[in-house]
């Protein structure tokens, strides 16, 4: 089977089908299709099984790369599926959102010229097939135990620790304040880039396995934290960070300038029929205006790519560095350009004008100077540069910051980091609190889902690492 690898030289790179951007920005499906089977065995065939596979290396779930693309090349698909699956709760998920370009493909070792293996779409063609063929099967457990783990949070690291505990036989209940399970998979990424029944597929096998959700719940509110770890043998924090960072400027708090989730999360209401009245209203719907969105990172092309499909008259993307800098995918800021978002570079916003309502941004131009400490160039105002984007809608997509988790949960004694992420024994993941571990953003902080599905998965092997000692010393003391 060796002749079916190493064909970089002789087939090039190749994507999916992508829809033209004049269809696509009318309507919120994917804007990739499905590779054909032929054409994902091609390009699996492109990989030249390297000694020391990078992709791999560079991936945070550690995925096979090399082994499961070989698979596809042969042709053995169903063992390419066990072999992706086997590392990745969601392979599905991670082949759509995760950034390829920076991560397994940006580190792929085949030479400049030949162009890096298309991994993400073949990952996203295996699972996808295995889930039409009936090989994705919900992960119920051989033997059931009677202990039982507490999940806050439904997002992506919570929901892959509850994957893996379940598999082991725990009884596992999820908790979360939204009505969906999914997190910001359901309500803060476009169906553009993630269709929703992708993620629903997934929470309903959960279910299948016996994983049981507890939607609407907010803790702290509707149950302690306390009432909690009297409920379960260990508690699992995986809430994500959704404290929206803001800018201090004149005009902030004007009508129409609004947090980027917020403005997501309207819209993918809407797209599941859901009753949004500030989305009714206008408030949150960017048809027919002049829209802004300030930030350089995924968000802010979620942002600027749903104001396109929303009917926007204009949408541009201000950014204080250069393209080079940019901190999101290069690959969606390219969809954006080809979708109609105009760039405007190096430059930050001083003051949002207008009376009752947003009118402009009044901004100034930058000057990158001498790198940081981190390698960046630090950003510098340059002097009589001021100028005025119109705009009746203004989008902040500055990041994310952790909520104040020990106010929140009722729990004055959970300990907290000073940037305000759970303080954690990173050895074990457990939290100050005995029982109580954390996982996910709200210990390293926002970063990418396949972050969150790799602690999650680790923080399940800690619990269960946890648990069995505590089994063990029950028994100890009952003899």
């Amino acid at each position: 089977m060796a002749e079916k690898l190493l064909r970089f030289v002789s087939v090039a790179k190749e994507m999916p089908a992508k829809r033209p951007a004049d269809g696509r920005r009318h309507d919120f499906d994917e804007i990739y299709a499905q590779f054909a089977a032929d054409r994902a065995q091609a390009q699996a065939s492109r990989c030249s099984q390297c000694g020391i596979p990078y992709c791999q290396i560079h991936c945070p779930l550690q995925n096979n790369i090399p082994d499961w693309l070989k698979l596809t090349a042969e042709g053995r698909l169903e063992e390419a599926y066990e072999v992706s699956s086997a590392t990745n709760t969601f392979p599905e998920i991670c082949g759509r959102i995760c950034p390829q370009d920076r991560l397994c493909e940006g580190n792929c070792v085949i030479e400049k010229g030949f162009e890096s293996v298309t991994i993400g779409s073949v990952e996203k063609y295996i699972t996808d097939t295995a889930f039409e063929r009936g090989w994705v099967r919900p992960g119920a457990p051989r033997r059931e135990l009677g202990q039982s783990v507490g999940i806050v949070g439904a997002g992506p690291g919570g929901l892959a620790a509850a994957d893996m505990l379940r598999r082991r036989g725990y009884q596992v209940h999820v908790y979360d304040r939204y009505d969906r399970a999914g997190g910001l998979l359901v309500y803060g990424i476009p169906g553009f880039k993630l269709e929703k029944h992708i993620v629903t597929r997934r929470a309903d096998l959960l279910r299948e396995a016996g994983v049981v959700f507890h939607l609407g719940v907010e803790i702290g509110r509707d149950v302690a934290l306390a009432e909690l770890r009297r409920r379960h043998d260990a508690v699992l924090i995986a809430t994500g960070v959704y404290r929206a960072r803001d800018i201090q400027v004149p005009g902030v708090g004007l009508p129409g300038v609004v947090a980027a989730l917020d403005y997501l999360t309207a819209s993918n209401r809407k797209g599941f029929g859901d009753a949004v009245p500030a989305f009714e209203d206008g408030t949150l719907d960017a048809a027919g205006k002049h829209v802004v969105v300030i930030g350089g990172g995924d968000t802010a092309m979620d942002c600027v790519r749903t104001a396109v499909r929303q009917g926007a008259k204009s949408v541009k993307c201000l950014y204080r560095r250069d393209r080079r800098n940019m901190p999101g995918s290069q690959r969606e800021v390219a969809h954006a350009e080809e979708e109609g978002v105009e760039f405007v570079w190096q430059a930050a916003p001083d003051a949002f004008t207008g009376a009752s309502s947003v009118k402009g941004v009044r901004a100034h131009r930058i000057h990158l100077g001498m790198a940081d400490s981190t390698g960046r160039q630090t950003p510098q105002p340059i002097a009589g540069s001021s100028f005025t984007l119109k705009a009746d809608l203004v989008v902040k997509a500055l990041g994310f910051d952790p909520e104040d988790m020990p106010a929140m949960f009722a729990a004055p004694e959970l300990a907290v980091t000073r940037w305000g992420t759970l303080k954690i024994d990173h050895r074990t993941m457990m939290t100050n609190l005995d029982g109580v571990f954390a996982a996910g953003d709200i210990v390293r902080g926002a970063s990418l889902v396949v972050w969150a599905i790799r602690d999650g998965r680790d923080a399940a092997e800690q619990m269960h690492r946890h648990l069995q000692a505590k089994a063990v010393q029950a028994l100890a003391q009952a003899s």
